[in-house]
């Protein structure tokens, strides 16, 4: 039976925190009923638009005080905690709305979509673009149209780096005075405890750079770049993945880095594998494709399906295009009709309805690839041959450790 009304609780209230909040808020079937943020400073905004509603800096305490009175949740906070708040929600029957990546690790990945199918939850990963008209018409140009024919290979690229924000390379020596209003222990979560830094280190921006909270520029953005061409070309799982990049250590993600991902090939596929060639950090990828610009002259961020008959230049905010121009000035780009990210999630839940797109069956996948994408720039130049049923790289025994991480006590996330 359809409820009338989603009762929701917003975790992370400010930053991408607030978009979701805010947009989620907006639909005429919810009513707000909680906030949660580690930082105080950061209810400014849901405090002008709903004054009065109970507000957490522990999403534990959320959980406990609000039971039962919850019906869906967003969880937009750092990638280190995103499983372990996740996996609450889902416990108690709640619908999750998570940011990407869906979560830290590729073992995180496949316990959470694993506890996502047994709850019957409706979840949907926050790579909004998914559900813009430029990715879903890109689906059907190559499934419907087959407007380039097959698709032999792809291109994807952004400027984006891994590290960079907070300028450091490790961490301060001394750290900054810990502000009253920052409930770091919960801001810490499942990572291992250290001291808070400061506004520019860690909390609320450059956690992204680190790698014990954030999963760099390959987490940040390959669940956005590389959705489309999972829904285009209805890829599965990797078969291997390689990596070189600038230089890192065992603190931040590499600055810039390219990575090389085969998978299996599909029926919308040229060849019995297909390759995706990732750059970011500045890396561009260079071509001499007739028609098709390249390197610097070309837009970013953006992917490019090299296609039997043809190229498909796919911006990450904009309308994809034909090359080479002169053969396709004729064609006209299909209409996917309308969708909205945020709603159509907010429906389903309303509906009982967990089988939608981009749910975490779907995202969770995205987000093992994404994750050992980062875990092969731990062995550059070296190829990882991933058995995903395994859930095992099976050629450098050395990479499996990466594929999880240790809990600090008390904040495990646990076994599906």
């Amino acid at each position: 039976m359809a409820k009338e009304k989603l009762r929701f609780a917003g975790i992370g209230c400010n930053g991408m925190g607030w978009k979701d909040v805010s947009t989620i808020g907006m639909h005429p079937q919810v009513e707000m009923v909680a906030f949660c943020d580690v930082d105080s400073t950061r209810f400014d905004k849901v405090d002008k638009g709903w004054p009065g509603v109970p507000k957490f800096s522990d999403w534990r305490e959320l959980f406990d005080k609000m039971d039962g009175k919850i019906d869906a949740v967003n969880v937009t906070v750092p990638d280190h905690s995103h499983a372990i708040i996740t996996q609450e929600a889902l416990k108690r029957g709640i619908h999750v709305y998570c940011q990407k990546p869906l979560t830290h690790t590729v073992w995180e990945a496949r316990q959470i979509a694993t506890l996502a199918k047994k709850s019957g939850a409706t979840t949907r990963m926050g790579n909004q673009i998914h559900s813009e008209f430029q990715y879903r018409t890109t689906k059907l140009i190559v499934q419907q149209e087959k407007t380039i024919g097959k698709i032999k290979e792809v291109y994807t690229w952004i400027d984006a780096t891994g590290h960079g924000r907070a300028g450091l390379l490790r961490p301060p020596e001394k750290s900054e005075v810990l502000p009253e209003t920052l409930n770091w222990d919960v801001w810490t979560g499942p990572a291992p405890h250290r001291e808070y830094g400061g506004e520019r280190i860690y909390h609320p921006f450059a956690w992204r750079d680190w790698q014990f909270t954030g999963s760099g520029s390959m987490g940040d953005n390959g669940c956005h770049l590389l959705d489309p061409l999972y829904t285009a070309m209805n890829l599965t799982d990797p078969i291997s993945v390689m990596a070189t990049h600038s230089g890192m250590n065992d603190e931040v993600w590499p600055y810039a880095e390219s990575v090389d991902f085969v998978f299996p090939g599909t029926e919308f596929t040229a060849d019995d594998t297909i390759k995706i060639h990732w750059s970011d950090g500045g890396r561009r990828p260079n071509w001499k494709f007739k028609g098709v610009p390249s390197g610097k002259e070309m837009i970013q961020p953006a992917s490019l399906l090299v296609g039997e008959k043809g190229y498909l230049l796919l911006p990450h905010w904009g309308t994809p295009k034909l090359y080479p121009e002169a053969d396709f000035s004729g064609v006209e780009l299909p209409d996917p009709g309308p969708a909205h990210h945020w709603h159509d999630w907010v429906d389903a839940c309303l509906a009982g309805n967990p089988d939608i797109s981009d749910n975490f069956a779907y995202a969770g996948p995205l987000t093992e690839a994404v994750q050992l994408g980062n875990i092969a720039v731990r062995f550059p130049g070296e190829t990882l041959k991933w058995n995903a049923k395994k859930l095992k790289v099976t050629n450098i025994e050395a990479a499996n450790q990466f594929l999880t991480k240790e809990y600090r006590e008390g904040w495990e996330v646990e076994e599906a």
